[in-house]
């Protein structure tokens, strides 16, 4: 299996690793089924759709996402992997009980593969939910893994949205659940607007991001601070995401709006549950 061969990784040039894990998965047993199940990354797009996404953003959300799964430096990161294939699945949610797959699991392995995926993503209704529940999307996301057949040397929920938890369990929490079963969380914060208190925002979404819910092995987060970034940023997310951690990341390409890795805390934490309480403050429950 993949896993098998994953420390000669770092170890060997793409090619000569592929052949090896070839030559393992038989040297184990592997059958062919098996084999065509692996693939270098099972990822979740887990994307906002509440109120406080306007029908103009849910739009460019939705046609960033589709153009950047048939890009070329998407494919080329696609193809450059060890298998040459991942399993992608793209999930929309708001409230704590709102969540919907909008596109089951697909596996994406060339130019015809994403065509067909971005064609079903742009298919669907474009739709609007009430509150902002990460945790809720984090856990639904976390349950899609293992539900279509694919083995995945990776395991990440790539989840976007333009304010804080404000129901269900508590984000932070739920996060670290997610890290101890293997699962990288990278994000996507939407900071397109003034923060407004009747929109139940917060003043640092991107800093929100970086304590309470992104994490795992080379999380990072990519903030949007302008629609006319959108595209660029998902297109660098997702080359990230299949390129994995590691010397072989590609460096960001959005000048003057770098990532913020996990481990480039500030000294003051954002407060976790900040959301919830705002929630309070203006509805008392």
């Amino acid at each position: 299996m993949v896993s098998t061969a994953w420390p000669v990784v770092r170890l060997c040039p793409r090619r000569l690793c592929a052949a090896l894990v070839v030559l393992i998965g038989a040297a184990f047993g592997a059958s062919a089924a098996d084999r065509a199940s692996e693939v270098d990354l099972e990822l979740v797009l887990a994307v906002d759709i509440s109120y406080s996404m306007d029908a103009e953003e849910q739009q460019i959300q939705r046609a960033g996402y589709a153009s950047a799964i048939v890009s070329k430096p998407v494919l080329d990161a696609i193809a450059q992997g060890l298998i040459g294939r991942i399993a992608v699945t793209y999930v929309e949610w708001a409230g704590a009980d709102e969540q919907r797959t909008v596109v089951p699991w697909m596996l994406i392995d060339g130019a015809a593969s994403a065509e067909a995926f971005a064609a079903r993503l742009t298919a669907s209704p474009l739709r609007r939910a009430y509150r902002t529940s990460i945790s809720g999307a984090l856990l639904y996301s976390a349950k899609q893994f293992g539900t279509a057949g694919f083995s995945g040397g990776r395991q990440v929920i790539d989840v976007s949205g333009d304010g804080p938890n404000n129901q269900g369990e508590t984000v932070a929490n739920v996060r670290d659940e997610l890290m101890e079963r293997g699962v990288t969380i990278n994000g996507l914060p939407l900071m397109l607007k003034r923060p407004s208190f009747a929109m139940m925002d917060v003043g640092d979404l991107d800093a929100y991001y970086r304590d309470c819910v992104i994490g795992g092995p080379g999380a990072f987060m990519v903030p949007v601070r302008g629609v006319e970034q959108f595209p660029d940023a998902v297109r660098t997310k997702l080359v990230m995401e299949i390129a994995g951690p590691g010397p072989e990341m590609p460096a960001i390409a959005l000048p003057d709006r770098p990532t913020l890795a996990a481990s480039e805390r500030k000294a003051t934490a954002a407060d976790c549950t900040s959301g919830e309480q705002l929630w309070r403050d203006r509805f008392g429950n």
